[in-house]
């Protein structure tokens, strides 16, 4: 089963109050989202689930670009004893957690230099800048379905390009289009009803309002 996530697009991306001092009353600082959109589209390959989401942002300091791997950016941290010295796989602690592709790397590259060993790490969430939470609903209740968990040790989360190629700044809105791609979503899901939950984080890491689509089946936001 192949899981992989992927940016769709930014469609309607607007200036605002480019001539103003001081951006308009009604944009915020932290970024703002409201849900727009759900869809599930089937190919003969991989399947896409589509969320929507329009923002408004008063700096407009949205995106990365694929040279922001640098603190507080960076994908991984590297867990360290009380020496200074990694933790490698053979000579993991107590508690420490049994291998798997999110807690442990495999000749990690860091500073500059490859290491020959298997790495303790910790994950970074701010390597992202768009934030997706599943739910599935069983007994008429909504349980998180933990993608980071066995057997998948993946994640959904993802990055979105720069809106403004300028570091000056000014209000911008807009809608981000994210597509999921999966060969898996209806091998995991069938007929249940889900639910996702969005975020988005600018720049400065400040993190938006979290907002929910509808309860769905893949069924129902088929797009013919």
């Amino acid at each position: 089963m192949r899981l992989k996530n992927y940016l769709g697009l930014f469609l309607t991306v607007a200036l605002a109050g480019t001539s103003c001092i001081s951006p308009p009353e009604n944009f915020p600082s932290t970024p703002e989202i409201t849900f727009s959109k759900i869809e599930y589209v089937a190919t003969p390959s991989l399947d896409s689930l589509i969320i929507s989401v329009k923002f408004k942002d008063a700096e407009g300091d949205l995106g990365l670009s694929p040279t922001d791997i640098n603190p507080p950016y960076n994908p991984l941290n590297y867990k360290r004893d009380a020496a200074g010295n990694l933790i490698t796989y053979s000579k993991r602690p107590a508690g420490a957690p049994n291998y798997n592709p999110i807690d442990w790397v495999i000749d990690p590259i860091i500073n500059n230099t490859v290491i020959r060993d298997t790495i303790w790490v910790e994950q970074n969430e701010n390597q992202y800048n768009i934030f997706v939470r599943f739910y599935i609903k069983r007994n008429g209740r909504f349980t998180e379905f933990r993608w980071q968990n066995p057997p998948f040790y993946t994640t959904f989360n993802g990055r979105f390009p720069r809106v403004l190629n300028s570091d000056e700044g000014q209000p911008v809105e807009g809608t981000i289009e994210y597509k999921m791609l999966s060969s898996g979503w209806e091998s995991i899901f069938r007929n249940d009803t889900i639910r996702i939950d969005v975020a988005i984080q600018d720049r400065a890491l400040n993190r938006s309002n979290e907002v929910s689509s509808p309860e769905v089946t893949l069924r129902t936001i088929t797009r013919n």
